[in-house]
């Protein structure tokens, strides 16, 4: 990964009008943020402008408006929740760009802190438009990125606004980019990947990619029925994407000529119904009831996974390896989760997880708090994970 620049590489910013691009895309209810986490993450890098003196202007996106200014979609609505995390005053822009936003801007004092409008009730956003982009620096003299989990998108305020002002990665993008350096880029090894979720699918590249760089591949989840079912074992009515069997072997004969093990259920937890504390038992993987279908790895496969997890000095997760949604068929990916987090907290392991599904499940094991870095970053994650450029990062480049 090349070298960005940061905070550090700031000198004086009093009175500069910095345009800090984060991830206010939070879910709300009745009129009100039910999650603050995105918030909390780019506090410290607003924080630390405001304080140094800065005039500091936020732009986000909020939901899905398609160009257009959609009511429930303002950012209006999220002002209260930002002043709630900063535990400072936060203005608000009724546009972001324009006559609306330049007189915003303009009074703003050295210190305080806007957000304007959501930059997607404008088409040049997501088209990357030129003329948006300038629209959008005409406020700004420095661009700082935070937004790690937009940086897969090259839009006018997640990439092209790096080509117009002095740019810089906020704190938590550095502290996402030196986490994911630290899983993949330059990894201690041995290093381990457990993947997991329902469908091989949307996985292929990300799988694709991860036997060229990893140790051992450990498969749970749905996708895992995938692989079973291509090695010729039924799966009962399990979910199985037997129209993937192919793509499958493909993946096991990569992971083979790189050297990477894959590691598979050994025993799986099966029950005829989908619900909570639905009648289950515990069987070898060679057996499958033609009725049943498996909804989380059985003891044995923890025990081989926890195994591996004990040997690696590097470990990196994505996706849940039960349906860890409904008890009891989180029991495998709570064991996991625990194990991982107690590794690392005696230093043996860096552990770097990300994606929708994964920080749930880690939150709901309890072990989130002692990875060493958990990403919030869905779409964006994954395709680090797949080994793609991401346009908001590569920008941020020194070189």
């Amino acid at each position: 990964m090349p070298a960005f620049k940061t905070l550090d590489d700031l000198n004086d910013i009093s009175g500069k009008r910095v345009l800090v691009r984060v991830d206010l895309n939070v879910p709300v209810a009745d009129g009100k943020v039910t999650d603050a986490t995105r918030i909390e993450r780019v506090a410290p890098t607003i924080l630390e402008l405001s304080n140094k003196g800065a005039k500091v202007i936020l732009l986000a996106h909020f939901g899905r408006p398609k160009g257009e200014p959609v009511a429930d979609m303002s950012l209006s609505l999220i002002v209260p929740a930002v002043q709630d995390v900063l535990g400072k005053p936060v203005q608000f822009g009724a546009d972001c760009i324009g006559d609306a936003a330049a007189e915003a801007v303009g009074k703003l004092a050295n210190g305080d802190i806007l957000l304007l409008e959501n930059t997607r009730f404008h088409k040049g956003e997501e088209k990357n438009e030129p003329a948006f982009v300038e629209a959008l620096a005409k406020n700004g003299d420095i661009y700082v990125n935070d937004a790690f989990s937009a940086a897969h998108r090259a839009h006018a305020s997640t990439e092209g606004l790096a080509h117009h002002l002095p740019s810089y990665a906020g704190r938590t993008m550095q502290a996402e980019l030196e986490a994911l350096e630290k899983g993949l880029g330059k990894p201690s090894r041995p290093v381990v990947a457990i993947v997991g979720g329902a469908k091989v699918s949307s996985k292929i590249d990300l799988l694709m990619n991860l036997v060229k760089k990893v140790d051992a591949l450990v498969i749970g989840g749905g996708m895992a029925n995938t692989f079973i079912a291509a090695r010729g074992t039924n799966v009962g009515k399990s979910l199985c994407e037997h129209d993937l069997a192919a793509t499958a072997k493909q993946i096991m004969i990569e992971a083979a000529s790189s050297g990477c093990a894959i590691v598979l259920p050994e025993d799986g937890v099966v029950a005829r119904e989908f619900k909570a504390n639905a009648a289950n038992e515990t069987v070898d993987i060679n057996a499958i009831p033609e009725d049943a279908m498996v909804l989380d790895v059985g003891p044995k496969s923890v025990e081989s996974i926890k195994a591996w997890i004990s040997r690696a000095e590097t470990l990196v997760w994505n996706g849940p390896l039960g349906a860890f949604e409904i008890a009891p068929f989180d029991t495998a990916t709570v064991a996991a989760a625990k194990h991982a987090a107690e590794c690392t907290k005696s230093g043996k392991l860096v552990s770097v997880a990300g994606g929708g599904d994964t920080v749930a499940a880690l939150n709901h094991a309890g072990a989130a708090d002692d990875f060493t870095y958990v990403s919030t970053a869905g779409g964006a994650f994954l395709e680090w994970m797949e080994g793609k450029v991401l346009p908001g990062v590569a920008v941020l480049s020194k070189a």
